[in-house]
């Protein structure tokens, strides 16, 4: 190819389209437009990441070193088992040892290859572990505990177990012992201390097994509201931390990195989390290349499929989330991967459907990628893309910035004690939520395509939990109709009243029947009235609210004398589906009482309507 010519001939013709669509909508003329006008359509993530319309060889980077070697961008293992994948994960929640058993073998028995016991204050008790875990193949299985203050105890159990055990080839068990100080600290949960997680280090190291003592759990991070480059970098400073403290007490480097693992969130963005897997590991292998043991820089990444994108309104939608997360965490060459049920945001019962039932579903989710899509049959099967490769590229970038600003503040215990690790997270958690409210991000059947006749949810569903859940502001909403309607054997409702023809009116009746839906408020519609009839549909339907809906030319004509007609009838606030400007000529006194925009937070909307009818 001639020096300096363009690696995509066809881009100048793209782009020329690109220009005429934009001109089209934006009711411009292309010379108006930038240069490169494409970059209109560009989107940016929390972290301030690109994500262009369009990845061409222009996007082309390096191709990166195979599985196995540093940065280990590809994966971490070079010979990982292509026909078995990732390990499927199930996380054991029975707190009796007899049941936790039952339920550890009925999974071994349908498909899991790991398991994931709590252990201790909510999970079996760690004398009855031998019962919990009676019948694993150590070798075959992969053990993740998840054991808070009792992890030196629980540890001692495993391994009397191991020692019990003539297996062939030590080195293949795995064993994921779970103690993590620094990354409970940050949400306040029980775990031991860095000393007694010093001694456990050691007691690991000098297993002839596969032991790891410390998880670096970046989904505390997550589940508080973290972007993605904020849960990785933070993650890192941890591990960082975790470093410092063991090489600090003796440890040699090489072990110190050899007893460390993270947990990570997998979204429904498959190509975000994509992104976050590869980019994880390369970051966490420029920590070890700076610590010169570049060789030990690959840590095991187990992925949980993210607590806070799981919703309590239409959960069945959460299959699809759980799917998309799993999917995302295979292809971006997670280790193990626990997908989380999907009514896991609902109290045990809640819908109707057992835990076997839930359980069944979240395991066959992975085993239909593994099974039947062989998405474990290729390693690293997005590297190539120009927009995975971009997009890892990126947010290891941001998170390194993200792990540098917190080591410039002292590290990862100085940030925890000031509390700007939480402000930070905090401050993108508040963004999210308002993206979320003003509906810019879509929550599928919360802020968008809610199901209207979605049964009440019980007393103690609607008790707030621990995590800041996307679209809970919604919900919580959608709570105040449920106590509405069991006091009053009625939901709030709202009376639309369609303006003109049904081609003027629908999309606007249509969108403000799915806004009121999102906070639990029945649309009454009684089809198209004219201004006549209105005063009659308003008597009828008992609304207290009104909703016009029509052309803008339509409202100039006929939305004062609406206004006038449904105050006459009793309705005390009228509303315009549109802007203030559509009835700039209409007399003051005649105006509607506000305004439902595309642009308006809805949650503060929906929540003044919900109080103007007494929920």
């Amino acid at each position: 190819m001639p020096s300096g010519s363009d690696p995509v001939p066809d881009y100048a013709a793209w782009r020329k389209g690109v220009a005429g669509v934009l001109a089209k909508a934006r009711r411009v003329d292309t010379a108006d437009l930038p240069a490169e006008p494409e970059h209109l359509l560009d989107a940016r993530t929390y972290d301030d990441v690109t994500i262009a319309p369009l990845y061409t060889r222009r996007d082309e980077r390096p191709e990166l070193p195979l599985p196995g070697v540093y940065p280990f961008v590809r994966g971490r293992d070079a010979t990982r088992d292509a026909h078995r994948g990732w390990f499927a994960c199930a996380r054991i929640t029975e707190p009796e040892a007899t049941a936790a058993n039952r339920e550890l073998l009925t999974g071994l028995e349908n498909g899991i290859g790991a398991v994931w016991l709590r252990v201790g204050a909510h999970g079996v008790a760690v004398e009855r572990m031998s019962t919990a875990l009676s019948g694993l193949l150590f070798e075959l299985a992969p053990l993740v505990l998840e054991a808070g203050s009792a992890a030196n105890a629980a540890a001692t159990q495993v391994f009397s177990l191991l020692d019990a055990d003539t297996p062939q080839r030590r080195a293949d068990i795995q064993v994921y012992l779970g103690a993590g100080p620094l990354t409970s600290r940050f949400v306040g949960a029980d775990d031991i201390g860095l000393d007694e997680t010093v001694e456990l280090v050691r007691r690991a190291a000098a297993r002839a097994e596969t032991v790891r003592a410390i998880t670096v759990s970046g989904t505390v991070f997550h589940e508080a509201g973290a972007s993605d480059a904020q849960e990785l970098g933070a993650a890192v400073a941890a591990g960082l931390e975790y470093l410092r403290v063991l090489t600090d007490s003796g440890v040699d480097i090489a072990d110190a990195f050899g007893q460390l693992s993270f947990r990570l969130a997998a979204t429904d963005d498959q190509f975000a989390t994509i992104a976050k897997f590869r980019a994880a590991r390369r970051i966490w292998a420029r920590v070890a290349h700076v610590c010169g043991a570049p060789a030990f820089g690959g840590a095991p990444q187990h992925a949980v499929t993210s607590a806070a994108m799981m919703t309590q309104r239409d959960p069945w939608v959460n299959m699809l989330r759980t799917t998309l997360a799993c999917f995302g965490a295979g292809v971006g060459g997670a280790d193990l991967v626990t997908v989380l049920p999907f009514d896991s945001a609902l109290p045990p019962g809640e819908l109707g459907v057992s835990k076997a039932f839930a359980e069944r579903m979240a395991r066959n989710t992975q085993l239909l990628l593994l099974e039947e899509s062989h998405l474990g049959h290729v390693l690293d099967p997005a590297a190539g893309s120009w927009y995975v490769e971009d997009y890892t590229a990126e947010l290891a970038e941001k998170a390194w910035e993200f792990m540098q600003e917190l080591e410039a503040a002292g590290g990862y215990r100085a940030v925890l004690d000031s509390g700007l690790l939480a402000e930070r997270i905090g401050a993108t958690a508040a963004r999210r939520d308002r993206d979320i409210a003003h509906r810019a991000t879509t929550v599928t059947g919360v802020n968008e395509f809610p199901n209207p006749v979605e049964a009440p949810l019980s007393a103690a569903a609607r008790r707030p939990g621990p995590n800041a859940r996307y679209g809970a502001a919604f919900e919580a909403l959608r709570d105040r109709s449920d106590a509405y309607l069991a006091a009053h054997g009625a939901r709030p409702k709202a009376l639309l009243v369609p303006l003109g023809s049904v081609a003027e009116h629908n999309v606007r009746v249509t969108w403000s029947a799915n806004l009121l839906a999102c906070g639990g408020i029945e649309a009454v519609n009684p089809g198209p009235l004219s201004v006549a009839a209105i005063a009659e549909a308003a008597a009828e339907s008992g609304a207290r609210i009104a909703v016009l809906c029509g052309a803008d030319a339509r409202y100039a004509e006929q939305a004062g004398h609406a206004v006038e007609r449904l105050r006459a009838a009793g309705v005390r606030t009228v509303l315009l589906a549109g802007a203030a400007k559509a009835v700039a000529e209409v007399a003051e006194d005649m105006r509607p009482d506000g305004y439902l925009a595309a642009k308006m937070d809805a949650v503060e909307a929906l929540s003044g309507l919900l109080e103007k009818v007494g929920a």
